[in-house]
């Protein structure tokens, strides 16, 4: 992986970060393209006479039916960006990466033109275009999160900080709203995001694979601009040969860990692990965390406007604020970095005791799990304070409780479940969050009807939600302990 090898797959690990950064998780920067629209005066015939113009510098007046429709469209936008993960891990898998990425840009590239062509006239398309930006996005990340598979050692690492990166790409929306406030049009904007397109078209075919990365790399593995001759039957079988290799080491691992001598331990089937407690509790976890974390950014410009009195500069201001503060690039790795650390230590003591591996591995996902919903409470606290100087703050933990909700969410599943299960357990919990997550429209019309726009009961409800996702962490601790005591009760 000398000389010509390196600087191809620093160069296919750059534009991937980037790819990742400028474009597959714009829809978590939807509060700024939200003023946007407002100022195009997008849904404002739903306002009635009552409701001034949104552009003057004095006030904006609180139109609850404009503000539900945004809520609406961020909703199924975000319901399709994890529903979704599931039947494009599919077309990933099936299919392989050329295929998925040219549907990935062909979803991306029409929505922005869509969003591009838009205008109060014709509002209601947002509803097609949002989910498919969101969909295009989602086939970006899993196409570049095999990129980890060439790094080695560092895999985890890479995994995470494409992650991040993700998450980061919600500044693109940020960037649109700077310049639509210094003249440049939100067509122009997606125009130029339309026109990119050709450089993702440019990087499928010369940095990437035709197929996936093997993990672990085969020895002269090539790929892309490298690929020369090579044909898909040569990667394919290269590709298989690799998967039984690390098929026989999990057999020999999990010979080694089969309590008894003699004994043998029959392999569960998918929904024996789908329809366990652990699975059920880490469904709970993520679900609700996941929520709260889409109902803050979905209805944010309606809670700026109330907090700043309508004052539109004010609101402007922590919107950009937000916006600055999600570069989850930077802190994603930590989470992974944290427990790659706690896994070596539990290991050393393993070897010292005798205790079980699968324990040792899934006892260094509880710090992360609890620490997670820690954040989230602190999250939660700061954004039910009604003051706006405070809100700082709240972005702050809004990023990293984000960042380290999704990166302990894989390492979990990869740890807790038998890897030939991941990829179905990880769009089944992906999936049922997604419909979970469904929920914030009707909670955002509760906020603004019977509550008249007071979320105080409401918070106080996420508060005690965000408590209860503390019992998974302390079940994952109870098991541990139990395996470390016992080993013959390893499942």
């Amino acid at each position: 992986m000398a000389g010509q090898g390196l600087p191809l797959h620093v160069a296919t690990l750059l534009t991937g970060l980037l790819e990742c950064l400028g474009f597959a998780g714009v829809l978590f920067g939807w509060p700024s393209l939200v003023f946007v629209f407002k100022n195009e005066d997008y849904f404002k015939e739903l306002c009635g006479q009552d409701a001034g113009p949104i552009g003057n510098a004095t006030g904006q007046a609180d139109c609850k039916a404009q503000d539900e429709r945004f809520s609406l469209i961020f909703t199924l936008a975000s319901f399709m960006n994890n529903f979704m993960t599931f039947p494009t891990g599919y077309i990933f898998d099936r299919f392989k990466t050329t295929v998925a990425r040219l549907i990935a840009i062909f979803f991306y590239t029409t929505a922005t033109l869509i969003i591009a062509f838009t205008s109060a006239g014709s509002a209601v398309l947002l509803f097609l275009a949002m989910p498919m930006l969101t969909i295009g996005g989602i086939l970006f990340l899993i196409t570049n999160l095999q990129i980890g598979n060439l790094f080695g050692q560092h895999r985890s690492t890479i995994i995470t900080l494409y992650n991040g990166a993700f998450d980061s790409s919600s500044a693109v929306f940020l960037i649109i709203k700077l310049l639509y406030e210094k003249g440049i049009s939100l067509r122009a904007s997606f125009i130029f995001l339309s026109v990119c397109s050709t450089w993702h078209v440019a990087r499928t075919f010369l940095l990437m694979p035709r197929g996936h990365i093997p993990y672990p790399l085969p020895p002269n593995y090539s790929y892309g601009l490298c690929s020369g001759n090579g044909t898909m039957k040569e990667e394919k079988e290269t590709a298989e040969h690799e998967n039984r290799e690390l098929q026989s080491k999990e057999v020999v691992s999990a010979k080694e860990e089969t309590p008894g001598k003699g004994q043998k331990q029959e392999p569960r089937s998918f929904w024996s692990y789908a329809l366990s407690r652990r699975f059920a509790w880490h469904l709970v976890w993520l679900s609700v965390i996941q929520l709260w974390h889409y109902l803050f950014i979905g209805t944010l410009n309606s809670l700026l406007t109330n907090m700043a009195g309508g004052d539109v500069a004010r609101v402007s201001t922590y919107t950009n604020a937000f916006a600055f503060t999600q570069f989850g690039v930077l802190c994603a790795p930590w989470n992974g970095l944290l427990m790659d650390r706690l896994k070596r230590k539990y290991q050393k003591e393993a070897r010292k005791t005798g205790s079980s591996t699968l324990a040792v591995a899934l006892c260094s996902t509880v710090p992360s799990l609890a620490l997670t919903s820690l954040l989230c409470l602190g999250f939660a606290l700061c954004a039910s304070v009604p003051v706006l100087p405070l809100q700082y703050l709240t972005f702050i933990l809004q990023v990293i409780s984000r960042s380290f909700l999704y990166g302990s969410n894989a390492a979990f599943l990869t740890i807790a479940f038998p890897s030939e299960h991941f990829g179905k357990l990880f769009g089944l919990v992906m999936a049922l969050s997604a419909v979970v997550s469904l929920l914030q429209f009707p909670i955002f019309t509760l906020i603004k009807g019977p509550l008249q726009n007071d979320p105080f009961y409401v918070n106080v409800m996420f508060m005690l939600a965000i408590l209860l996702t503390f019992v998974h962490p302390f079940l994952v601790y109870r098991e541990c302990r139990t395996w470390k005591e016992t080993p013959s009760a390893i499942a």
